[in-house]
C-alpha cells in the first residue's frame, strides 16, 4: 500500500521541513496498515527496532498514553511529531538507524535503490534448496545402489554411471552439465551443498530465481568445458562449478550495485579472504599430493564464468553509463568463450584421445 507524504505549510523553515519530512518517513515506515495512525503495537515495534527489545514493563502504554493528546488510543503524525521531540532520546537511536538501513549515504536527487531493501521472499528462494535435494537423493540413490559401506566413495552407482563427466564418453552431451548431481563422499557434497545454499539463497533474495538459476548452471557448464580442454583426461563430479560460479556472482553485484550497498566493503573483504585461502590451498595441495584430485580448472572456469554471466543476468540497481560498457563486455566474453570451446570439441576431437 503505497503512502502519501505529509503536505507541509510553507510557513515552516527550511530545516522545519525536512525534519518534518524526516519524521514523516519514520511515521509512514512503522504505519503498516496505512490508515494514518500509529496504534501501540506498531509503537512497540519502532521502539523496539530503534532503541531496544529489553524494555520496562508498562513503559510503552505510558509513552502513548502521555502523547495520545485526543485520547484516541492512537497517534497521528501530529501527535507523533509531538512526541518525537519530547522523547528526542528515542529518536536519536532510531533515526540514525533508519538513516543506515534505508537511505545510506544518499544524496536526495539520487533514486530509491537501497540494496538491502530490495530483498524480497516472495517468491521464496528456493532454487538452490531444489537443486541441493535432488543432489541428495542422487547421492542416497547410490549408497543404497553400492552399499559399499565408505558413505558415497564409490562412482559405480546408477546415478554415478549416467551423469558423471566422462571424459571417455565425453560425446554424451548431457555430462557436462548432470556431473553437478555426483558426489565423491559425505564431506565432498556436505561442503559444496552449505556453500552453494549458503550464497545462491542470498543473491536469489534481490536478483530473482531465474538469474541465479542461470549463473549457477553457466558455472556448471563452464567447469566441464575447461576441465574438458585443459585436462582432458580427468574425470569430474561435484558442483563446485557452479558453487564457484555463486561466489564470483557476489564479486558482479559488489561491482554493478557498489553505492546502493550498505555494507559492500565488508562483502568484498570476505570474498577476498576466500579466494586467497582457496589459491593458497590449490596450490599447496598441488605441490605437495601428486595424486590430489580436485577439479581446480572447474573451479576456476565455474568463477569466471560466473563474474562474466553476474554481471549479465543479475539486477543493476542503478544503471551508470561504464556500467553498460562492462555488461557488453562481459556478454560478449562469455559468449565467445563458450563458443569456442563447443567448436573445439566438435572440430579438433583428436585432441581428446585417450
Amino acid at each position: 500500500m503505497e503512502q502519501s507524504g505529509e503536505i507541509i505549510p510553507l510557513r515552516y523553515t527550511r530545516e522545519e521541513q525536512l525534519e518534518r519530512k524526516r519524521i514523516q518517513e519514520i511515521f509512514n515506515r512503522y504505519d503498516r496498515d496505512g490508515n494514518g495512525h500509529i496504534c501501540i503495537n506498531e509503537l512497540k515495534t519502532m521502539i523496539k527496532s530503534g532503541v531496544s527489545d529489553d524494555l520496562p514493563k508498562g513503559f510503552v502504554k505510558r509513552l502513548m498514553k502521555t502523547s495520545d493528546i485526543n485520547n484516541d488510543g492512537q497517534l497521528d503524525f501530529e501527535e507523533f511529531f509531538q512526541m518525537s521531540h519530547e522523547h528526542q532520546y528515542l529518536f536519536k537511536n532510531l533515526c540514525v538507524r533508519y538513516c543506515r538501513l534505508v537511505v545510506p549515504g544518499r544524496s536526495p536527487d539520487e533514486p530509491d535503490a537501497e540494496y538491502e531493501r530490495s530483498m524480497s521472499f516472495w517468491p521464496p528462494p528456493l532454487t538452490m534448496l531444489v537443486f541441493s535435494v535432488v543432489q541428495v537423493i542422487s547421492f542416497i540413490v547410490d549408497i543404497i545402489y553400492t552399499d559399499d559401506g565408505q558413505m558415497g566413495m564409490s562412482t559405480n552407482g546408477p546415478i554415478a554411471t549416467i551423469f558423471i563427466y566422462n571424459p571417455q564418453v565425453r560425446q554424451q552431451a548431457w555430462r557436462f552439465a548432470t556431473y553437478m548431481f555426483v558426489h565423491i563422499g559425505l564431506k565432498h557434497i556436505t561442503m559444496n551443498l552449505l556453500v552453494q545454499i549458503f550464497l545462491g539463497v542470498a543473491l536469489e533474495l534481490v536478483h530473482c530465481w531465474w538469474r541465479v538459476a542461470l549463473v549457477y548452471l553457466a558455472g556448471v557448464l563452464a567447469g566441464s568445458m575447461g576441465t574438458s580442454i585443459f585436462q582432458p583426461r580427468v574425470f569430474l563430479a561435484g558442483a563446485s562449478g557452479g558453487v564457484y560460479a555463486l561466489l564470483a556472482a557476489h564479486l558482479s553485484t559488489i561491482v554493478l550495485n557498489w553505492k546502493q550497498m550498505e555494507h559492500a566493503i565488508v562483502q568484498l573483504f570476505v570474498i577476498l579472504v576466500f579466494c586467497v585461502i582457496d589459491v593458497g590451498s590449490s596450490v599447496y595441495n598441488s605441490i605437495n599430493d601428486p595424486f590430489d584430485r580436485v577439479g581446480y580448472i572447474a573451479h576456476a572456469s565455474g568463477a569466471l564464468a560466473g563474474f562474466l554471466v553476474g554481471i549479465g543476468v543479475l539486477r543493476n540497481l542503478q544503471v551508470d553509463p561504464w556500467e553498460r560498457k562492462l555488461w557488453w563486455i562481459a556478454v560478449t566474453v562469455y559468449s565467445c568463450l563458450m563458443v569456442a570451446g563447443i567448436l573445439y570439441h566438435v572440430f579438433a576431437p583428436h585432441n581428446f584421445l585417450m
